[in-house]
């Protein structure tokens, strides 16, 4: 028994030994490894815009490596080390993601010494040459995305045994994808996305049985996809579009992927049938198959078993359907009730459109038929497919009328019909589509005439050309102040062109040639600021050319010709610098043709047929105006006094000009906008209110996400570069005092401020409203987590459910971070610091990966003077004594300063780590948030008032072993503790006791090393 006590001691005392370094000496050994190998990255970073890396130039990097601790580089930015065991003080964790760091990446890489290190990520940011190479054999996460990396994907990768995510995405990588990659058997994500790759996919790939993303798109593979792909029952996404892939799908391509959800293999060179074993992998969400060569039938079980399917994308190939039987695919995908997009456009489609189409699900968003050869009618019960957005039906043979039910899918946006044999009238139901944007009809036989209820619509664009419709053009409809194109041209139109035309101020392209409009040509057409090509051709206007068109700075083309116009040729078109082409053929024009501007090159311009002109250039062979000396001298003196006149009339401009470029700069310093605007313009190309009508489905309710002391944000969908991007729409109630000098402000600051904790800023429109009231709106990116105040007070939605859970420490702490990040960037901004002014958790907004994004810029100030607070309430719209607690616990209360938004940021600390706002109830008299934090901490009672939601979360793994209940809390707490402090030196009553934000940032860096 003594024996065996004795040999457990032994045993004991044996195992501590080995558990601790050999040699007092061989920890530093492992940390100065570490340090120098920092060291040795850090040199390789020539710069660094945002001051990722201050703490790293600041602490344990005095060249004196034998000091390091873990006190030293754990604590630098980016950097986690281990806390227990053999990883205590080792760097476990490289992180410094989306910093814009530029610099170059070396082989042999310095962070190949780093023997502990498990994930690597240094995407976002602008760093050059290859994968850095070789690595440690440790690494399980490596993203290296969005640089500049070149090269080829270096085989030794291949060896990093442990590896579970590889991202190279987005960068300049040549050569072939390295078989050796198969070895990465504990790999999840595979990203080689948008290189140069070429080369095949390695059948190697087959051997990644724990991978669940293979994205290898957007490069310029060959040959075929390997079958041992379609073998790994994990794989849940696979895409691999925009290649050069050849061959066809194996047949059991779905028989062993159980998991799939994603299959995007378009933009490539497959041919074949679509094998029906993908009916199998039941849980596919999104079949995209498009522009590629796949022909046949498609399978008809696909709908029936691939019940979560809400994307089937198959246009452009040469898939067939002849008869019947062959569109049973479209009965078996009313079994789908997720399904919102059905795309079949540019196939082989053949036989009646099936009435089934009726039955799809109610989600359905956009039915793509186009360019195939349907025929048969557009069934009645379409109209039950009410949240449809778009329809491309056109370039078929589909026949009858346009069904009236159409006018039931009141969320419809574009509607293209064009290329048929449509015949009947166009139903005033469509009047109903108030949100709709784009109407295509052309090339049928459509009669009768133009429904006044389109006037309803917010139309961009409507195309009604090569129709059979009479009567004259709605008044309704030329007060569609949205409309951008319109085409009437090859029908049967009468009477007069609504002198209301001069309403479209949008408008870019009209086209009324071919028709048998009457009367004159409004004088309100120059009002169309913006029209680029105007064709009334082929009509039978009478009159002269009026002067307004000469308003028309931007008129790129102007056919007038085959009308009944008579007159001089206004000598105006010869001024306008931009005009292109002009025909003015077949009229009864009379007088001398200009010799200026368009009219001396012949092949620009046209004034054949008009038998009593006279002049012009030689080349037109007219008759000279004049044939005696009399009229010869006469026409020179008229000549001559002309061009006194126009010299007189020059000086007088020029004054005239030179009084109000004095009068504008003594307005200046009191108006701000008068200089804001073209600032903004020279930024950002605005959109049209037509555009953001269109993405906002007219600005519904549905789309509403919020509404401020200045307007309203909507939700909303864009076209960028043929994909659809999800945006925000801040919309300014310029009836609100100060709104517009909020949207200056807003637009100002962001035009020059970027940083990666600041919303971006897209576009903005200044424009006119359906109602001819002026719009001014911001278009942001949409960040879908909504923002700070959402998951902190109002964790239940309408609806009842959670869709804010609440957040935890390490997030918080990450939050409170990233908006000292914004800030030190503002008020550090050169040549003049930027003051936010109203920084609260409702104007911090959260993306994907949750981090912030400070917001609303509306009453920042660039600090060029100090201003006073009843300044503040001027530009607010508020009343002096208004709201006046809240401006005080917002820093709001005294000038206008950085400190002011120091005191904003320390009360924001205290409300995301107490869960309190500062305007609660209960606190009353002297009693505030900064009062309420204070007390508790002199009384070491933060546990009361911490957010008990930190208190509640469940214990997390940590290095491997779980803490137990009680240490968690005590851990959490002591956090808390330290992040407190830091908002009560922030919120501070006298200004020049406030924490500058860069220790603040520095203090907060401190903390989440310490506790994470």
């Amino acid at each position: 028994m003594v024996m065996e006590h004795h040999c457990s001691v032994v045993l004991l005392v044996a195992s501590l030994l080995l558990a601790r370094p050999s040699s007092p000496y061989a920890w530093n050994a492992g940390t100065d490894t570490d340090h120098r190998a920092l060291t040795q990255f850090r040199s390789l970073i020539t710069e660094d815009t945002y001051g990722a890396l201050a703490s790293w130039d600041s602490v344990g990097s005095g060249g004196n490596m034998s000091a390091a601790t873990p006190a030293s580089y754990c604590r630098w930015h980016g950097v986690t080390c281990g806390a227990r065991g053999r990883r205590r003080g080792r760097v476990t964790a490289l992180v410094l993601r989306g910093q814009d760091l530029t610099g170059s990446m070396i082989a042999p890489s310095p962070l190949a010494d780093l023997a502990f290190l498990r994930r690597l990520d240094l995407s976002q940011n602008s760093l050059s040459g290859g994968v850095p190479t070789p690595l440690p054999v440790s690494l399980e996460y490596l993203n290296l995305s969005r640089n500049a990396l070149r090269g080829p994907v270096p085989p030794e990768l291949g060896s990093l045994r442990r590896l579970r995510v590889l991202s190279l995405e987005v960068n300049n990588l040549t050569g072939t994808v390295p078989a050796v990659l198969g070895n990465l058997t504990s790999l999840a994500i595979l990203s080689l996305t948008n290189n140069y790759l070429s080369g095949v996919i390695p059948s190697t790939l087959g051997n990644l049985r724990a991978l669940t993303g293979l994205y290898l798109n957007y490069n310029m593979l060959r040959g075929s996809i390997p079958s041992t792909v379609f073998n790994l029952s994990s794989l849940q996404h696979l895409v691999v579009q925009t290649n050069h892939l050849t061959g066809t799908l194996p047949p059991n391509a779905g028989s062993r992927l159980p998991s799939l959800r994603l299959l995007s293999v378009d933009a490539n060179q497959l041919h074949g049938a679509i094998p029906a074993s993908l009916c199998n992998a039941s849980k596919l969400e999104v079949l995209q198959m498009l522009k590629n060569s796949f022909s046949g039938v498609i399978p008809d079980c696909l709908g029936a078993n691939l019940k979560n399917l809400w994307a089937f994308v198959l246009d452009f190939n040469q898939l067939e359907a002849n008869v019947d039987a062959d569109w049973r695919f479209m009965d078996s995908l009313t079994n789908c009730s997720n399904i919102k997009f059905i795309g079949l456009a540019g196939n082989k489609l053949r036989g009646v459109l099936p009435d089934s189409i009726a039955n799809l699900s109610t989600t359905m968003e956009s039915l793509s038929l186009w360019n195939n050869t349907v025929s048969g009618k557009i069934p009645q019960g379409i109209g039950n497919l009410v949240n449809l957005r778009r329809i491309w039906m056109g370039t078929n043979n589909l026949s009858g009328t346009i069904p009236d039910s159409l006018g039931n899918l009141r969320m419809l946006s574009v509607l293209y019909l064009y290329d048929n044999k449509l015949s009947g009238q166009i139903p005033p139901a469509m009047g109903n589509l108030t949100v709709l944007n784009d109407l295509s009809l052309f090339d049928n036989m459509l009669t009768g005439p133009i429904p006044s209820s389109l006037g309803n619509c917010s139309l961009a664009a409507l195309d009604l050309h090569h129709n059979r419709l009479t009567g004259p053009i709605p008044k309704e409809l030329v007060l569609v102040s949205t409309l951008t194109q319109a085409d009437f041209h090859d029908n049967m139109l009468s009477g007069l062109l609504p002198s209301e035309v001069g309403h479209l101020i949008n408008l870019q392209v009209l086209d009324l040639s071919g028709n048998r409009l009457t009367g004159e040509i409004p004088a309100s057409l120059g009002k169309c600021q913006i029209l680029q090509y105007c064709v009334i051709k082929g009509n039978i206007f009478q009159g002269k050319i009026p002067d307004s068109i000469g308003q028309l700075r931007g008129l790129l083309g102007l056919d007038l010709s085959r009308n009944n116009l008579s007159g001089p040729i206004p000598d105006f078109l010869g001024t306008m610098r931009v005009l292109e082409q002009l025909d003015l053929s077949y009229n009864n024009f009379v007088g001398e043709v200009p010799e200026h501007g368009i009219f001396l090159n012949g092949s620009a311009f046209s004034v054949e047929g008009n038998i009593h002109l006279c002049g012009g250039i030689p080349q037109l062979k007219l008759p000279p105006c004049s044939i005696n000396g009399s009229t010869s001298s006469g026409k020179r003196s008229h000549k001559l006094l002309r061009i006194i006149i126009s010299i007189a009339s020059t000086i007088l401009g020029i004054a005239f000009l030179l009084s109000l470029f004095v009068l504008y700069h003594r307005k200046r310093k009191l108006r701000k906008e008068e200089h804001a605007l073209p600032l903004i313009s020279d930024q950002h190309v605005r959109v049209s209110y037509g555009n953001l009508v269109n993405a906002t489905n007219c600005f519904s309710s549905e789309n509403l996400i919020g509404i401020g002391s200045f307007g309203s944000v909507y939700k909303g969908t864009m076209m960028s570069q043929g994909r659809e991007v999800i945006v925000a729409v801040k919309v300014l109630n310029l009836q609100q005092r100060g709104a517009s000098q909020s949207f200056i402000a807003e637009c100002e600051t962001l035009r020059c401020a970027r940083h990666r904790n600041l919303v971006k800023i897209l576009t903005v429109c200044c424009s006119l409203d359906s109602g001819g009231l002026d719009f001014k709106a911001i278009v942001f990116n949409f960040l879908p987590n909504g923002n700070l105040d959402q998951w902190l007070h109002h964790h239940v939605s309408e609806h009842g459910t959670y869709r804010y859970t609440g957040l935890d420490l390490a997030q918080r702490i990450d939050i409170a971070i990233d908006v000292a990040s914004a800030l030190e960037y503002l008020h550090h901004f050169k040549p003049i610091p930027i003051v936010h002014c109203d920084l609260k958790p409702s104007n911090i907004l959260l993306d994907n990966d949750m981090v912030a994004h400070v917001g609303d810029f509306g009453l920042a100030d660039l600090c060029m003077k100090t201003r006073v607070a009843s300044q503040i309430y001027q530009v607010a719209g508020l009343q002096e004594g208004e709201q006046l607690d809240m401006l005080l616990q917002y820093g709001l209360g005294n000038e206008v300063s950085i400190y002011g938004d120091i005191y904003s940021f320390g009360v924001l600390l205290l409300e995301i780590f107490t869960g309190k706002r500062p305007t609660d109830d209960n606190f009353v008299q002297d009693l505030n948030l900064h009062r309420y934090v204070q007390v508790a901490l002199q009384e070491e009672q933060v546990a009361n008032v911490v957010d008990q939601q930190l208190l509640s979360i469940k214990d997390q793994e940590h290095e491997g072993r779980t803490s137990s209940s009680s240490s968690t809390m005590e851990m959490t707490v002591a956090c808390v503790t330290s992040v407190l402090q830091v908002g009560i030196l922030c919120s501070k009553e006298l200004p020049a006791d406030r924490l500058p934000i860069s220790d603040v940032l520095r203090e907060l860096h401190s903390i989440k090393d310490r506790y994470n």
